[in-house]
């Protein structure tokens, strides 16, 4: 028997173990490299995800739907570059506007811009999920849109152009320029449900100083001769025009049939009286559109439309047109043209 031999390791094998080993660990590190940049590509995917706004319209409006770019680009909002906008103008029909709802629900867009009455109720009927901010309506409590101004309570928030003391101010002011008025013609859309509030302030104005009203419902471009027609028959002495998108982009047609028939008009937005419309007391539209854009910034950082109360309107302005007052012989009296925030001679 041999006793007390040594049995001596092969060195292949020894550094076939240690590779072996060293082949592990590569192995395990790397999959712990891939691991953790995958993780990494992950957080940078989600922290550049752009967020997608619907802008939903029934008629486009280009001094408003401006005004909103201009609030988003105050807030550092750039689109292309770090918010996507998706606009839809449905270019007056109600049955496309509703259409044009779904398709942005359909995109899963982060918030649906709602930028009349009637887009509204055509966001909130596709969707009670995803946030609504609304730039402009007259009366989002009576409309059904939200609990209360204080605490809308669903997925709606915005701007209301609420105030009852402006309708009164409109009629008061016609009156001052057409003393001897006894009838007033009152333009409105039905469709618009908002319109509502602002018939009924009217009314009450009218009553209140002792004058009659012709209610002139127009639903369509082709209407509006129609209505002219008619204020002209039942001697209206003014019009005034309610607001609504279908009478903004009308509003170039509107300022002719007014001074074809020479009527003095009570417009319904400032941009009115540029294109030749006589007057304008309300509320400045672009400025709430300019604000609405406060509210995609609150939502996209967390906040929620419930929580957000619904804001009311705080710059007014009174435009009078000189140049039209001239043309359907009307004189504006020296103390109200005093009153006017610009005048267009």
């Amino acid at each position: 028997m041999r006793t007390g031999m040594r049995h001596e390791a092969n060195p292949a094998k020894v550094v076939s173990s240690q590779w072996s080993g060293v082949s592990k660990s590569f192995v395990f590190f790397a999959l712990c490299a891939v691991l953790f940049a995958l993780c990494l590509s992950a957080e940078a995917q989600q922290a550049t995800k752009i967020p997608r706004v619907g802008y939903l319209r029934l008629i486009e409006n280009p001094v408003n739907d401006e005004a909103f770019r201009k609030g988003l680009r105050e807030l550092g909002y750039i689109e292309g570059q770090n918010i996507q906008m998706e606009y839809r103008y449905s270019g007056g029909s109600l049955e496309r506007l509703a259409q044009y709802a779904q398709e942005l629900v359909n995109l899963k867009v982060d918030i649906i811009v709602a930028a009349s009455t009637q887009s509204i109720d055509a966001a909130r009927r596709a969707t009670t999920t995803i946030p609504i901010v609304f730039p402009v309506t007259a009366d989002p409590v009576a409309s059904g849109f939200i609990t209360s101004l204080a605490q809308p309570g669903g997925n709606l928030t915005g701007l209301t152009t609420l105030n009852e003391q402006v309708a009164g101010k409109r009629v008061e002011l016609l009156k001052e320029v057409i003393p001897r008025m006894s009838r007033l013609g009152v333009l409105r859309n039905p469709t618009n449900s908002g319109s509502a509030f602002a018939l009924k302030e009217t009314e009450r104005a009218a009553n209140h100083i002792g004058l009659a009203l012709t209610i002139l419902e127009v639903k369509s471009a082709a209407e509006l001769e129609g209505a002219f027609r008619r204020a002209m028959k039942e001697q209206a002495g003014a019009l005034l025009i309610v607001v609504d998108n279908l009478f903004a982009s009308q509003r170039k047609r509107i300022a002719a049939l007014g001074k074809t028939s020479r009527m003095p008009m009570m417009s319904g937005e400032s941009a009115d009286v540029e294109d030749g419309s006589l007057m304008y007391y309300g509320v400045n539209l672009p400025d709430l559109f300019r604000r609405a854009a406060t509210f995609v910034d609150k939502i996209l950082k967390g906040a929620k439309p419930a929580d957000l109360p619904v804001e009311r309107p705080t710059k007014f302005e009174f435009l009078i047109n000189l140049k039209t007052a001239k043309q359907i012989g009307v004189t504006i009296p020296p103390d109200v043209l005093a009153r006017a925030d610009r005048v267009i001679r």
